[in-house]
């Protein structure tokens, strides 16, 4: 199915790459580019030959949070109304952050608001140098709501208690020093430093990967209730996943000195 904000391009080697393409008003959300987006996404989760989805955005900017002609359109909203369309952007970033498979974000410019909260469910993000990040609601006189649990989740309380209350904007070192994303570089080397650290994901076992997302999830649910469940969560993991297929070749290319069967004869460094 065509979209008109959203292109989705794979490779021979399962690696997708989403990109947001409204350039024009910085790839900002309205109701059809979230429509469009979450429907990319789920159809990204349903496919079984996707290995790795790099997420990026088309034009000068990642993601400038909402359009400003959609905004107007919801200042008559009712509660209702209100309640239903934050549900609608709610579920894309529970949809970008439950896909099993490992998700890059490439940011190439501005990230904002909502933008934010992409980045912050997405596994790994690489920026770049030029790139500014910022909470901007409160300057619109509203609270980054619906992406507060993604991103309090990488920069954590007494972050989120300085730039969801100032709305100040920061840089991507910035961005860097408050865990929000992973590396910074140069605009110029983004898509090569991209590449790089897909092949080092390309790697690991596939199923080692999805296995691992749900061990962070699994521990994290588990801590509440104490250690004896965390416990008995992660020895069975282990033990299932030891004796699964990908577990087993795995170790035995260990002890036989040679790669694993995922890694391509033409990959063997």
């Amino acid at each position: 199915m065509s979209k008109k904000y959203i292109k989705l391009e794979g490779d021979t080697r399962g690696v997708w790459r989403l990109t947001l393409n409204r350039p024009e008003l910085h790839n900002a959300f309205n109701d059809l580019f979230i429509k469009e987006l979450t429907e990319a996404l789920e159809d990204v989760k349903k496919n079984t030959d996707v290995r790795l989805l790099v997420l990026t955005g088309e034009g000068k900017s990642f993601c400038a949070g909402a359009d400003l002609n959609w905004m107007k359109s919801m200042k008559d909203y009712s509660d209702h109304e209100n309640y239903q369309d934050s549900v609608r952007l709610s579920n894309l970033f529970e949809v970008l952050n439950t896909i099993e498979v490992p998700v890059i974000a490439e940011v190439n410019g501005a990230t904002l608001g909502g933008g934010t909260g992409l980045v912050a469910s997405c596994d790994y993000v690489i920026s770049s140098s030029e790139a500014k990040f910022g909470f901007t609601e409160v300057g619109l006189g509203l609270v980054p709501a619906v992406i507060s649990p993604y991103v309090m989740a990488k920069i954590g309380e007494s972050n989120a208690r300085a730039y969801f209350l100032s709305g100040e904007r920061f840089s991507a070192e910035e961005a860097l020093h408050m865990r929000l994303i992973h590396k910074v570089v140069k605009s110029d080397d983004l898509r090569g430093a991209t590449e790089k650290q897909i092949e080092r994901f390309l790697k690991a076992g596939p199923m080692a990967q999805i296995e691992a997302k749900k061990l962070i999830k699994g521990v994290l649910t588990r801590i509440p209730a104490g250690h004896e469940g965390v416990k008995d969560f992660t020895c069975r993991t282990i033990a299932r996943v030891r004796t699964s297929p990908e577990g087993q070749e795995g170790m035995s290319a260990l002890l036989e000195k040679r790669k694993p069967s995922w890694i391509s004869a033409g990959d063997q460094s």
